[in-house]
């Protein structure tokens, strides 16, 4: 028999049993295909007590969590696997075990419920299958040529002889009988999946098909893929479903997708994104299309972007800094109806073909921080991979995430190359030309503050120049990038680290209004920065403006930006950090984000100490919401001080609730002399909840 095909008799509709106890892996087998489970969207409500109902109705409510009580989807068909070469000796890197490993894997997991690999039998999968089927002509012409499907098709009744010379002839690309049916039962069930997940009935799903599509072109099968599943079902999606407007497709396979990028490079609707080794054209796909400088044409212009890596050994921290510079800016900016993604496994840790370092939590963050887009409506979909341990791992990681696992810890190396900041320092400009969120921003923090000029900007806009020049000369603190839809000079600068924050055991997030007048804020800024500095912590600034310059401030409020930046610095920054104790700061009225952060991220294993500094006029806000936790009020006592003026108005109240926090009255009016006089005792008082830093004691031991 052929490399790759299946022991026994070859049925397209009826694929053969496993059979138990087998020694060659590639004949292991997972009988019948995908089926579908139900879901329901509201839940019945049974009558009380027992009674009975003579109407024979249930009353039904809404369901409260529409989106995430839904299942991820799975599509895999074991028939995929047919797709082999005719040459049996030929061990050729897309391995028809691949998708087999990652069934497996995920059955292994207890994510699927098989007992030929899991063991244990239980009421229902915890996924939803979806059935693959055969993708029609008329759906992938939509992409292809016909003159593309009548050459596949003729591979049905090709000789042998036919086949290896197909094989020797094409670019990177194999052939046997089956491979037609294979590469359409793998677009079908791209189009099934991504299908599923625009109609709503999964929350969002992973395709487990091969053959590979992203380097297919409209007119040729290249590079392992026969028809380009991802681009054939986003056509079919937006035909299909006239909510679906825009699709973004995320690529972060090792090879570029020149298929894709052919296929769209002028089409406005769809987003192609891609992160690849490159290497100045050199690595495959050869060629300068996968350069950053190739944007898209005509009414696509724009619409293409690519991070072009250039070396291989690219790991976490290359991929996470595309992510946060590059990938999600534009792609919150654009906001998907829809998210595909061109998921080729290749640039993991381990596949040599690759050459790269990506974990299964460098994925599995990746993969985050594409939910947060399209109403979390995303499709990841198998492309390349070679190594089967590193395949079926990184889909894992993946696939839990998608069911709502957070993703693992990224390792303790995890810091972005010079290369990869220089290449994406390169790609913020070309995308400039495009994208508002790309635009550059002149940097301020190295300047000095009177070689600014007054150009009358804004008063809160001219303190935090000051700040940011400040902190930079004094500390080296640099800006860190928050993602929004509006451009404004207001927001230059608006939250700086130090440079090593990510890895150490105890960061200080200071949030504070900008301050009206200079002479406190040049003497008060840098305390906690200094004393965090010597303490050998890290240190983040967040400054919230009063008002916005250069765009329209309609529906702007400085307490609801500050639970934004808050929450935002919190689920892009510090909760992927590698620091245990973190100490929350506040000053005035921006008390109220970390007030909003407390409330609503699950971070006090982690937040040690929060200092609040309240001057006559700020509110005092409590740690409630709308859903009941006994324990926030009591833990919020115990790990606070909050100092407030002894001229507020809370001081007449007869009783302050521990919600409050633990008051300490300041014989001050204004928040900078709140913060000078209640200083000393704040530190100390942190001194005997922080344990002293590790890297510390290494210096002074």
């Amino acid at each position: 028999m052929p490399y790759g095909y299946p022991t026994g008799a070859l049925s397209r509709s009826n694929p053969p049993t496993p059979v138990p106890g087998t020694i060659n892996p590639m004949a292991l087998q997972v009988g019948g295909s995908a089926r579908n489970g139900g879901y329901r969207s509201e839940m019945d409500i049974d009558t009380p007590n027992g009674e009975s109902d003579d109407s024979h109705e249930k009353r039904v409510r809404p369901n409260p969590l529409p989106t995430s009580s839904k299942k991820t989807g799975l599509c895999y068909d074991v028939r995929m696997r047919y797709h082999a070469t005719v040459d049996t000796t030929d061990m050729h890197p897309e391995d028809p075990r691949r998708i087999f490993e990652i069934y497996k894997a995920l059955c292994v997991e207890g994510l699927v419920d098989d007992k030929e690999f899991s063991g244990v039998k239980k009421k229902d999968d915890l996924m939803h299958r979806i059935d693959a089927r055969e993708v029609t002509r008329e759906e992938a012409t939509l992409v292809h040529s016909e003159k593309h499907w009548e050459f596949l098709q003729d591979t049905e009744g090709s000789t042998t002889e036919r086949l290896h010379e197909l094989t020797r002839d094409g670019d990177s690309i194999y052939y046997n009988n089956e491979s037609f049916f294979c590469s359409k039962l793998s677009c079908g069930g791209a189009i099934e999946t991504c299908d599923a997940v625009a109609k709503g009935l999964v929350k969002n799903a992973i395709a487990v098909v091969r053959p590979p599509g992203h380097h297919a072109e409209p007119h040729k099968a290249m590079g392992f893929c026969l028809f380009n599943n991802v681009c054939v079902a986003a056509k079919v999606v937006m035909k299909n479903n006239p909510s679906i407007k825009k699709i973004l497709i995320l690529d972060w396979d090792v090879h570029h997708g020149n298929g894709t990028q052919k296929a769209f490079y002028d089409n406005p609707n769809i987003l192609y994104m891609s992160i690849h080794r490159f290497q100045g054209g050199l690595f495959y796909p050869e060629g300068p299309e996968g350069g950053l400088e190739y944007c898209g044409e005509g009414k696509g212009a724009g619409m293409n972007v690519n991070v072009p890596w250039e070396y291989g050994g690219m790991g976490d921290g290359d991929y996470v800094y595309a992510f946060q510079k590059v990938i999600m800016p534009i792609a919150m900016e654009y906001n998907p109806d829809l998210v595909i993604v061109s998921a080729g496994f290749d640039a993991a840790s381990g596949d040599t073909l690759g050459g790269c370092y990506v974990t299964p939590p460098g994925y599995a963050h990746m993969t985050h921080m594409l939910m947060s887009l399209a109403n979390g409506k995303l499709v990841i979909c198998l492309e390349g991979g070679y190594n089967l341990n590193s395949i079926s791992h990184s889909a894992v990681a993946v696939t839990k995430v998608l069911m709502g696992e957070p993703p693992g810890r990224l390792h303790e190396g995890y810091i972005a190359s010079d290369s990869a900041i220089k290449v994406i320092a390169e790609c913020i400009a070309e995308q400039s030309k495009y994208w508002r969120c790309m635009k550059p921003q002149k940097s301020l923090a190295a300047e000095t503050y009177e070689s600014t000029g007054l150009k009358a900007e804004r008063l809160n806009d001219l303190v935090r120049k000051f700040q940011a020049t400040k902190l930079y000369e004094l500390y080296g603190m640099t800006p860190l990038e928050i993602y929004r839809d509006q451009i404004s000079t207001s927001f230059t600068n608006q939250v700086m680290a130090t440079e090593d924050y990510i890895k150490k055991e105890t960061i200080v997030f200071f949030v504070h209004d900008p301050y009206v007048d200079l002479a406190p804020m040049v003497d008060q800024v840098p305390l906690y920065a200094q004393w965090a500095i010597d303490n050998d912590y890290a240190m983040i600034d967040a400054n919230i403006p009063e008002a916005l310059s250069g765009i329209d401030e309609t529906g702007y409020t400085a307490a609801k930006h500050t639970e934004e930046v808050c929450t935002y610095i919190w689920d892009n920054y510090l909760e992927i950090s590698d620091a245990q104790n973190i100490i929350l700061v506040g000053a005035g009225q921006a008390v109220v984000g970390l007030i909003h952060l407390l409330v609503h991220r699950d971070c006090r294993e982690r937040v040690k100490a929060t200092i609040s500094l309240i001057g006559e006029n700020d509110p005092l806000r409590a740690v409630s919401s709308n859903i009941a936790d006994e324990f926030l009020p009591e833990w919020y006592f115990n790990n606070s001080q909050i100092f407030i003026s002894a001229n507020h108005d809370a001081w007449e109240r007869p009783r302050i609730r521990k919600k409050f926090g633990k008051l300490e009255k300041i014989a001050a009016s204004e928040v900078h002399e709140i913060l000078r006089q209640s200083f000393p005792r704040a530190t100390e008082w942190l001194a005997d909840i922080i344990p002293p830093s590790t890297t510390t004691n290494k210096m002074t031991g």
